[in-house]
């Protein structure tokens, strides 16, 4: 008959667990006190790394954060300056559109009176001082109308070539054809009344 080895070895760890339990220990006790230390030791190195990790990852995400708000203020800093920039340009386009405006109605003027006293000529002057004086007239008037519009195209291709370097007042600034301009029309306007005088 074969000898049941198990139930030999099971046996005799029962003796050895009664003799413990005579002597007022038990062999758990023996063996939690044995796991205990270990396992606390092996817990505290684990919430260690767990910290270590949770520490890394509280650091990543605050780096994170850190570069996105970086990369939003300078996105609004970028923003901003467009948005100057625009305005800039929009004042710059609509002082010179004031100011091609106000060549225009030079012009204006001066065409009108060319024409105006070219019709009448033949009816209003008769001698020789008159017709002088409305033709010195005329050509202050033509001369007028051509600074009117040397000045426009002036200011037109400033406005086209416009830039941040370029201020309102400097593209806008009124050449010496601009402002010559309004002083021939009134020349030339005070040399035809002249020769209506005179005639």
């Amino acid at each position: 008959m074969a000898v049941p080895w198990l139930r030999v070895i099971n046996a005799v760890l029962g003796v050895s667990d009664v003799v413990q339990l005579v002597k007022g220990r038990g062999a758990g006790d023996e063996r939690r006190e044995v796991g205990v230390a270990p396992s606390a030791s092996a817990l505290g190195g684990l919430e260690a790394r767990l910290a270590g990790v949770v520490v890394a990852a509280l650091k990543e995400a605050f780096d994170r954060d850190h570069v996105r708000l970086e990369l939003e203020r300078q996105h609004i800093e970028a923003e901003r300056q467009r948005a100057e920039r625009a305005l800039r340009l929009e004042m710059l386009r609509q002082a010179g559109d004031r100011e091609i405006g106000r060549m225009r109605l030079v012009a204006g003027i001066a065409l009108a009176g060319w024409v105006g006293t070219f019709l009448l000529a033949s009816r209003l002057l008769a001698d020789t001082g008159g017709r002088v004086a409305l033709g010195f007239g005329w050509v202050m008037l033509l001369v007028a109308l051509g600074c009117a519009f040397a000045e426009q195209s002036r200011i037109a291709r400033a406005i086209a070539v416009a830039d941040d370097r370029l201020s309102v007042e400097s593209a806008t600034a009124t050449g010496g054809a601009g402002l010559a301009a309004p002083w021939l029309v009134a020349a030339g306007l005070v040399a035809i009344s002249l020769g209506v005088l005179l005639s």
